[in-house]
């Protein structure tokens, strides 16, 4: 489903990615963790070619994401990115979010986009808030409507990128919920996150970076239960109680 072979990644003389190699299947949940500035948002997002890489090869649902004329329209309609900041169109309602690119980029009737709206926003717990802007809503709520924007377009698998470390506390356990319930439900799922209670819970692997290298890359009771890495157990140490 997404193969990574030996990318790596320059800012100016700055490696933040070197020769990251990793293989997600279909149905896999995969979490990626590691202390600030390891380049875990770089990496996630040089899947569906929001960062360029400059050396190494990653594939995407058969499409080469890293080839010089590749489609990346058509990759990042199936394949759907939640950011921290939400990304909604302040002007739009919650509906008009969920329709638009269904609309534009599917070519989804009107009548159908909404259809798919609604059924999307009971499952992510928003039935209701249809005709509300963005600003009505709170931050997990809003969160919730980004990734029911992102199963509109019916994605075959789902990045995040830290979706829950722009909330406050109290909201952060309703976004982890969706996000559950989707890793039940056999998305295809990579997720840049602090939340090692979501990833114990959830993770079929976990991908441990430092520095810009996949340090580790396990099973989730592997991970937590016998990290091999000094530098991952020394993150574990600090972050679990």
């Amino acid at each position: 489903m997404i193969e990574l072979n030996n990318v790596s990644k320059w800012y100016g003389g700055n490696r933040v990615l070197n020769d990251c190699t990793a293989t997600i299947a279909r149905g896999e949940v995969v979490v990626i963790c590691g202390p600030s500035g390891s380049g875990k948002s770089t990496l996630i997002k040089s899947v569906n070619g929001l960062e360029a890489v400059q050396s190494g090869q990653i594939v995407v649902d058969g499409i080469d994401v890293t080839a010089k004329r590749a489609d990346l329209s058509r990759l990042r309609a199936r394949v759907g990115m939640v950011f921290q900041h939400f990304e909604l169109f302040p002007h739009l309602s919650v509906q008009r979010n969920l329709m638009l690119a269904q609309m534009n980029v599917l070519g989804r009737a009107r009548d159908k986009a909404a259809e798919r709206a609604r059924s999307l926003l009971l499952r992510v717990g928003l039935s209701g808030h249809e005709d509300k802007y963005p600003a009505q809503l709170s931050g997990g709520q809003q969160q919730r409507v980004a990734i029911a924007r992102a199963l509109s377009m019916d994605p075959v698998a789902m990045l995040f990128d830290e979706p829950t470390s722009a909330l406050d506390p109290e909201m952060v356990n309703e976004v982890l919920d969706v996000m559950t319930t989707l890793a039940q439900d056999g998305m295809t799922m990579l997720c840049v996150t602090h939340e090692m209670g979501f990833a114990k819970r959830v993770a079929d692997r976990v991908l441990f970076m430092d520095r810009g290298v996949i340090v580790e890359d396990d099973t989730r009771e592997a991970f937590f239960e016998r990290p091999r890495s000094e530098r991952a157990r020394d993150f574990l140490s600090r972050i679990l109680h």
